[in-house]
């Protein structure tokens, strides 16, 4: 196994993330490139670095670069603003002028797969930017993926998303295109084993999982793992641009990439070149396996993400009726504070209990005096201890799922209702102060679960916001007081 310095770019994305906590747990010496770095820190263990730098600023990169042996390139461009293929461009060519100026002896890139790249500027910049790479000089390994299937993935949330909220779907023609959907896992294992496989100039692979399949079967597999009917009905005569505003309507989540992700799915991504498996020991999972483990681990990955990031904090501060991703429900708000993270994260540690919730308390009590009512656990359990805080602990009607002293803090709801709730506090460090967000999580449970939400809506965004109102207000006064 290789010991060298590796940097990875695209540590905050998807894959990027999951890579990065694949190669902390064998060890690797890892340096993480980001634009804003104290959003990575609270993730990195402690032996791993991260530096402030951006693709598209050659000028920022070459100190992210010394040392460097192998280099990760896991950006894209495709949500941004404007010409997203100059973007790609800049930053790949910024990226290789800085990897051979410090000597770096390998790439490893993961890019699209398509055999018509004209179809779809999308996964033609992709391929664009792995010829950049390629022709740099230094040796690079290129891998086409088919989909990718895991949960919080673009594909897999948007199967999930038309398949739990459409009885019927009239579909367009691009979800009978033939793919090789692979599953995150096995994407992980692929860029992790491409570290250290012998290597005589630059390759190009191409991955998929062990089943060709459309999107239509993609969508039908899941249909039968969640146990629901669904009738499939497909339209010939929806367009690329009608067909983004089908997603938009029923996949928030993606209105405003709906476009480039339609015109790159409707094409055929099925492997017809040289497989990575010809030289790498990794046995692909089939669409069952790959559902199957997205479905088991999304909970897991939930509490992991940070959702007021997908849309940015300003978006979702004051969104009506919250927002949807998936079948979930998320309502969250965020500040920033020009307070240390100890500082903020300290009421939040307390609350609960006979502390209170800092605001509209007799709602609480009322919601616990129904939740007894209902057979429920109510409030009458507090708290164990009221500043000190350990997994597993009942908060009230809430447990403690995760704790982290330095931040974080993710409670379950354990009160009666059609669907499971979570509340997740957060604190950053954002230069010399704090992002503060507080995040509400609903999995509906059925049409009631649905119900349930938006008939109690109106009064979770007065209890919510003023929870986070008053924690600021607590905040500002404990510090006037030092």
């Amino acid at each position: 196994m290789s010991d060298g310095l590796i940097l990875l770019t695209g540590a905050t994305g998807y894959v990027g993330g999951r890579l990065l906590k694949a190669l902390e747990q064998q060890g690797r010496w890892v340096r993480c490139l980001a634009r804003r770095p104290e959003y990575l820190e609270y993730r990195l263990v402690s032996e791993t670095e991260v530096f402030g730098g951006d693709l598209l600023d050659e000028s920022s990169l070459q100190k992210a670069f010394e040392g460097v042996e192998m280099a990760y390139y896991l950006v894209h461009a495709m949500s941004a603003k404007g010409v997203f293929e100059d973007r790609d461009r800049q930053a790949a060519e910024n990226f290789t002028k800085a990897a051979l100026k410090a000597g770096v002896k390998r790439i490893i890139y993961l890019g699209g797969l398509c055999r018509e790249p004209g179809l779809s500027p999308y996964l033609a910049s992709r391929q664009e930017v792995g010829r950049i790479l390629r022709e740099s000089g230094v040796p690079t390994i290129e891998f086409r993926a088919s989909v990718i299937i895991g949960s919080g993935s673009l594909s897999f949330e948007m199967v999930r998303s038309l398949v739990e909220k459409l009885p019927m779907m009239y579909t367009p023609r691009w979800v009978r295109s033939l793919t090789q959907p692979i599953a995150i896992e096995d994407v992980i294992q692929y860029l992790v084993a491409a570290l250290d496989v012998k290597l005589d100039g630059s390759k190009v692979y191409e991955i998929g999982g062990a089943d060709r399949v459309s999107y239509d079967g993609i969508m039908k597999e899941y249909a039968r793992q969640r146990g629901l009917k669904r009738l499939i009905v497909p339209v010939p005569f929806l367009t690329p641009n009608l067909s983004s505003i089908w997603l938009a309507l029923f996949t928030p989540l993606y209105r405003k990439i709906a476009r480039r992700l339609v015109k790159a799915v409707r094409n055929e991504t099925v492997l017809l070149g040289p497989s990575a498996q010809d030289f790498l020991s990794v046995k692909p999972r089939g669409i069952k396996e790959a559902i199957e483990r997205a479905r088991v681990n999304e909970d897991d990955q939930f509490a992991h993400t940070h959702w007021s990031d997908a849309l940015g904090f300003r978006s979702l501060r004051y969104n009506w009726w919250g927002v949807r991703f998936g079948n979930r429900h998320v309502d969250s708000y965020a500040r920033r504070l020009p307070y240390p993270p100890s500082m903020v994260f300290r009421p939040i540690q307390c609350i609960g209990g006979e502390n209170g919730w800092y605001g509209y308390n007799w709602l609480w009590q009322l919601r616990g005096h129904l939740d007894r009512l209902f057979g429920g656990v109510g409030l009458r359990r507090g708290r164990r201890d009221p500043y000190d805080l350990r997994p597993g602990d009942a908060i009230d009607f809430w447990r403690v799922e995760t704790y982290k002293p330095e931040g974080f803090l993710l409670l379950f709801a354990e009160m009666r209702m059609p669907g499971r709730a979570w509340l997740q506090f957060e604190v950053d460090r954002d230069g010399t102060g704090s992002l503060l967000r507080m995040t509400l999580i609903y999995d509906p449970v059925g049409v009631w679960g649905r119900l349930y939400w938006y008939g109690v809506y109106p009064f979770h965004f007065i209890v919510f916001n003023g929870i986070f109102k008053k924690i600021i207000k607590i905040i500002d006064k404990q510090i006037a007081h030092v």
